[in-house]
């Protein structure tokens, strides 16, 4: 009986974080474009038709389409169906390593930010300020609750200083790096949509996991870039998007950040 009802939760949270993914979709297109997230509903971008249930359904509606529109048949990006896959076995990892707990919840929302934030990177060159901001204000509800479920006034305080602190340093740390950045460079070295990014991860993890992210993103971005300009794909000053490499770093810290500073604190430890 344990291993059905297990099976069922894990089916029914891999459902809804597929749903949620089809949410970021539209919230992926529609917010660089400056366009309303409820009104129209989903559409075919080239003949204007509107979806129909069948075809909105996560994953399996690009499937039942065989990728392409049921009316004018321009092809459908399967970015789409990747996007809802990804968002459900997000879901899942976060269901899997919090179990049935107020972090599931607010760490599910998490990542749906970061993934929302790297896809519009990736697309725009851009982070949103309305995405930035209101994920920052959503971790410090969040430390919020946190504190609040732990039933004491002390805890929301001790909790909401604990998402202040990160905060804080996340966009004072990446600040400073852009300023000394751009005086090396002699240009612009990130956008100012990465610090808030970085201030968002630390509203949500604070600042010894904010840390470990904003290592584990520049050394991901000086090895993915320094091999992309290695192989011709990245020019020398071609501008790169920074936002998925913190939102990765942000990721890695959530699930293994305190083994992380556990193993480095243990290797500073003299025998």
């Amino acid at each position: 009986m344990e291993t059905l009802v297990s099976a069922i939760a894990n089916i029914f949270i891999f459902i809804f974080g597929a749903c949620i993914g089809s949410f970021l979709n539209v919230v992926v297109y529609r917010i660089p474009a400056s366009l309303s997230l409820i009104h129209p509903p989903s559409r075919c971008p080239q003949c204007q038709h509107q979806l129909g249930k069948t075809e909105n359904v996560p994953i399996l509606g690009w499937l039942w389409l065989r990728g392409r529109c049921r009316w004018c048949k321009t092809a459908i990006s399967p970015r789409y169906p990747i996007v809802e896959a990804v968002t459900g076995l997000l879901f899942l990892l976060v269901f899997w390593h919090f179990n049935y707990t107020i972090q599931t919840i607010g760490y599910a929302v998490f990542l749906s930010w970061l993934l929302s934030l790297s896809l519009i990177d990736l697309d725009t060159m851009t982070l949103p300020a309305s995405l930035t901001k209101s994920g920052l204000v959503a971790g410090l509800v969040f430390q919020v609750i946190v504190g609040w479920h732990d039933g004491q006034i002390s805890g929301i305080i001790e909790q909401l200083i604990f998402g202040i602190s990160g905060a804080v340093l996340g966009i004072w740390l990446l600040e400073t790096i852009r300023i000394i950045g751009t005086l090396i460079l002699q240009q612009e070295a990130m956008g100012d949509g990465d610090g808030k990014l970085l201030a968002t991860i630390g509203a949500w993890l604070g600042w010894k996991l904010v840390l470990i992210s904003s290592f584990l993103a520049c050394a991901a971005g000086a090895i993915i870039g320094g091999g992309a300009m290695l192989f011709g794909i990245l020019g020398r000053k071609q501008p790169m998007p920074f936002g998925p490499f913190l939102a990765l770093g942000g990721a890695i810290a959530l699930f293994y950040g305190h083994e992380i500073v556990a193993s480095y604190l243990s290797l500073l430890v003299i025998p």
